[in-house]
């Protein structure tokens, strides 16, 4: 099989297209022909290396998964002996970051649990799009945060897939969204339906005087305690990534300045496709969009990492694979 293969830290055009052995599921596992994947964070980390401590994770001196990628779509090409769940031919998706990498490859064997079944009419650049960067988003505001109907929402980042998916699930429960992010993202993101956005070039949002709710940050760049004059009294702040300084400070001083301040700033633990059935309805209902940027091909993921890295995209970029370009479980 064909892989996007990391054998050493360092910008994203060293990785190289490479032959693999195709994999053999073993136990619980599944073989899933890839269709589609993405672009997140952990691999924009991974590839470089950087922050360092996160080598404690991918390894010390090289990377420990040569494969990166961890988010899939595509077709249960074949079963491992304990598999229950699904059978050859399902259409299936999810965030395998809870049992590994591998996704920038054609086939990737991993565990059932990984996966889902993909909705019927769902593209699999879509499916790929959805499973990390939404339940980041749902986690963050309905487990953690406790949204509510009809509160005042800011999404740092709001540009992203995080952002987009954020800003639907805010929506459903009517409330009042301020996205921000860079200008060229600003138009699209009025397009998917923010109520108000940033350009965070030229307006500091945690300077404006306005106060928010729940603040959601895809990109956390400032001290802690900024964010406190930008909630309301007994508001929530959560981080789902960002500068691991900053995101290390809001874990060390989050609860010192809840007791000082009665305003909470908090750091997601993410759990991969909790709470997915949700998204997966508001999609069978017609009340999902998707923001893609893309798709790429195999070879261009590289070039994609950098451009995530950048953050020049708008939305999820997501990679495609031959033979899944459009299509659907029509």
């Amino acid at each position: 099989m064909k892989a996007i293969v990391l054998r050493k830290y360092g910008p994203p055009d060293i990785m190289r297209v490479e032959d693999m052995e195709k994999p053999t599921p073993k136990g619980d596992e599944v073989l899933v022909q890839v269709r589609a994947t993405a672009v997140n964070d952990y691999d924009w980390c991974m590839v470089r290396g950087k922050p360092d401590i996160y080598r404690l994770l991918f390894g010390l001196t090289k990377p420990k998964h040569p494969i990166p990628g961890m988010e899939v779509s595509g077709i249960v090409e074949s079963l491992g002996p304990n598999v229950s769940v699904f059978k050859e031919g399902d259409e299936v998706y999810g965030d395998v970051s809870e049992f590994g990498f591998g996704t920038f490859a054609e086939y990737l064997a991993v565990s059932e649990k990984a996966l889902v079944l993909k909705p019927k009419g769902m593209t699999f650049e879509e499916a790929a799009s959805l499973s990390h960067a939404a339940m980041l988003a749902l986690q963050a505001l309905r487990d953690i945060a406790g949204m509510k109907d009809s509160q005042r929402i800011l999404i740092n980042g709001g540009g992203g897939g995080v952002g987009t998916f954020g800003l639907q699930f805010a929506k459903q429960l009517n409330a009042e969204v301020t996205g921000v992010d860079s200008g060229a993202k600003l138009e699209k993101m009025r397009e998917i339906g923010f109520d108000h956005v940033i350009d965070y070039k030229q307006e500091d949002f945690t300077r404006n005087g306005q106060a928010y709710d729940i603040i959601l940050d895809a990109k956390t760049t400032r001290p802690p305690w900024n964010y406190l004059r930008s909630l309301r009294p007994g508001g929530f702040y959560v981080t789902v990534g960002g500068y691991l300084p900053r995101i290390l400070q809001v874990l060390l001083f989050g609860p010192l300045l809840k007791r000082l301040t009665r305003k909470q700033l908090r750091l997601l633990a993410l759990k991969p496709n909790k709470g997915i059935e949700h998204f997966n309805a508001l999609f069978e209902a017609g009340k999902l969009k998707f923001l893609i940027d893309g798709p790429y091909t195999l070879a261009e993921i590289p070039m994609a990492i950098q451009h995530f890295g950048e953050a020049k995209h708008a939305g999820k970029v997501v990679i495609s694979l031959p033979g899944s370009a459009r299509t659907t479980s029509d």
